[in-house]
């Protein structure tokens, strides 16, 4: 009889052990792929600075029209300096940190150069970052996206694309580190026409990278293509599926509302979260 207690007091020790060892797996797949939602955030918020960045710097003399509502909030400073060849922008949200239009807080700088010919069929744009947080996330590294215009799968008729190249890091308030390579392809799909108004464009956004922390590396891939326009500042639709091991996390920017949230399933568990700030 004491040997039978015995064998099931294992049998239940070790059950308990194996499910707060899912309980806690699960938590920490939750919570990792909550940060990793939050680093898209802010990727897709520097290639919207880009774009807007080299679109002004192509425009003639880097004039707006009067009706323009710009990407940038009037606290950042834009300075441009140039040679006989090369151009250069500093973005700079200063120290105290600016607002963008879609509620995300930037500090520091985003400095981009490139060529001044701008006949040319492509671009390649070179962007760094310097002391650059975006919502308190430390986003440090260098990188390209390659602007032209063509014609793709997503669109035949001929539009901008920019393909911009992903090697940064990412480090959290708490501490944790993620370094994320891939690549990210943002097409114009509106408001192409119309070169000076902002407001107007409408973004595919297509890609994979990957993700790698202390507890391991993620795959992530755009399954359906992410939808932004520019009158809301956010991803208005489109999936991303990451994977881990046996482990799928899915975010879902939802059918169309222009709001910031999103559906976060982490192994057919799901919750509805906040994007951005």
């Amino acid at each position: 009889m004491k040997t039978t207690k015995l064998i099931l007091g294992i049998m239940l020790s070790a059950l308990v052990i194996s499910c707060n060892k899912d309980d806690n797996n699960s938590s920490t797949d939750m919570n990792e792929a909550k940060a990793n939602a939050k680093i898209d955030v802010a990727t897709d918020d520097v290639s919207k600075i880009i774009d807007d960045q080299f679109d002004i710097q192509a425009s003639d003399a880097g004039r707006l029209v009067e009706d323009v509502i710009p990407f940038l909030p009037s606290c950042a400073t834009v300075t441009v300096t140039s040679t006989e060849t090369t151009w250069t922008r500093t973005i700079d949200f200063h120290a105290e940190g600016c607002e963008l239009p879609n509620g995300n807080v930037l500090r520091g700088q985003i400095i981009m150069t490139g060529i001044r010919d701008f006949t040319q069929p492509s671009h390649t744009i070179n962007y760094n970052f310097v002391n650059f947080y975006h919502n308190d996330i430390l986003i440090e590294g260098n990188r390209t996206v390659v602007r032209s215009l063509a014609s793709t799968a997503t669109l035949a008729e001929i539009h901008p694309v920019a393909n911009m190249s992903i090697d940064i890091t990412a480090t959290l308030p708490d501490g944790r580190s993620f370094h994320r390579i891939g690549n990210r392809v943002r097409e114009m799909i509106d408001g192409y026409m119309t070169p000076y108004i902002w407001v107007d464009n409408v973004f595919s956004i297509s890609g994979s990278w990957t993700t790698s922390s202390s507890s391991g590396t993620r795959n992530s891939s755009i399954t359906t293509a992410l939808i932004a326009r520019m009158n809301c500042g956010n991803i208005i639709s489109g999936v991303i599926t990451t994977t881990k091991n046996s482990n799928t996390a899915i975010l879902d920017f939802g059918s169309g509302d222009c709001d910031n949230q999103a559906t976060l399933t982490v192994n057919g568990n799901s919750t509805t979260i906040t994007l951005g700030r």
